[in-house]
């Protein structure tokens, strides 16, 4: 089975990098920067456009057992009922892909969130599934691909992909999340953003914010603290340290969700063991809408 990291390491935007590194606002900073670069509108189409490439270039396929990609989807609306408070503009979709051997979720700008059936597989319930997708919700809201994108690739470069006009880049990110089951990598900083994330929407949603750590030192069993089995970067925390991170956020902001869910999803997860080889399919069904944020936990 190969692990990658959840999540997906970057600078900050242009010059702001400078400005910002005397400044104890910079993920602020960088958010607003961000939004002026790349708009909403640009980040839905630079979305899709990436779907898109994954679909019809990179034959990636999603899981082709219906109940498996509802239940994931009804998990998910849970948490985005959260992050729809924060950026009302995302609207949200959610696919399951096919694939058993890569532990792995990833989002791109525009709210398409992905994960991978190898991370059902690992996961011990339905709490670390919300846990994660409430991290990646959080990359998006927080606009973190947006920054990694234009860091990464220019803003020229990026506002022509988003108008479809830039091919190269469109197929080398299609590549990369073929390849590292992930998009772009985020920096330790923006990691622990998207965590802190994913414990507040994950609990807000009824569930236990410290799955997540529990899901992490899951990861940690098997790689050790060196991970070096999956793709981070130098810069980003040592598994034992998002551990640390995830732990102390939600003791310190009273985070009090309970449910496990661990019933709910053993089911699920024996659908997916289940699954025989290339069961995906091509396109994912229509996406299911977030349910309303005080919806309890089935």
């Amino acid at each position: 089975m190969r692990i990658q990291s959840i999540g997906s390491s970057g600078l900050a935007l242009g010059g702001l990098a400078l400005l910002a590194s005397s400044c104890a606002t910079l993920s602020s900073i960088e958010r607003t920067a961000a939004s002026v670069v790349v708009s909403d509108d640009q980040e839905a189409q630079l979305g899709l456009q990436v779907k898109s490439e994954l679909e019809t270039k990179q034959n990636v396929k999603y899981c082709g057992d219906p109940q498996v990609t509802e239940y994931v989807r009804g998990v998910a609306g849970k948490v985005l009922a959260l992050a729809e408070k924060d950026r009302p503009a995302v609207k949200w979709q959610v696919n399951v892909i096919d694939d058993p051997g890569t532990v792995n979720a990833f989002a791109t700008p525009g709210g398409y969130l992905y994960v991978y059936t190898g991370l059902l597989l690992l996961a011990d319930n339905e709490a670390q599934l919300a846990g994660v997708m409430g991290h990646e919700a959080g990359h998006v809201v927080a606009r973190h691909s947006a920054q990694q994108m234009v860091d990464q690739f220019g803003l020229d470069a990026v506002a022509q992909l988003a108008l479809g006009k830039n091919p190269g880049v469109l197929g080398q990110l299609g590549k990369t999340v073929v390849q590292k089951g992930a998009m772009l990598a985020h920096s330790r900083a923006h990691e622990d953003e998207a965590d802190e994330y994913g414990a507040r929407y994950s609990s807000a949603a009824g569930y236990d914010p410290h799955a997540l750590s529990g899901f992490f030192t899951k990861l940690k069993a098997k790689v050790g603290d060196t991970n070096t089995l999956t793709t981070w970067l130098s810069d980003h925390p040592a598994t034992s340290s998002r551990i640390t991170h995830i732990n102390s956020y939600a003791q310190q902001n009273g985070l009090n969700g309970k449910d496990l869910g661990a019933d709910r999803f053993v089911a699920i997860r024996a659908r997916v063991a289940a699954l025989p080889p290339s069961s995906g399919v091509s396109n994912a069904p229509a996406p299911r809408p977030a349910a309303p944020a005080n919806s309890p936990p089935n």
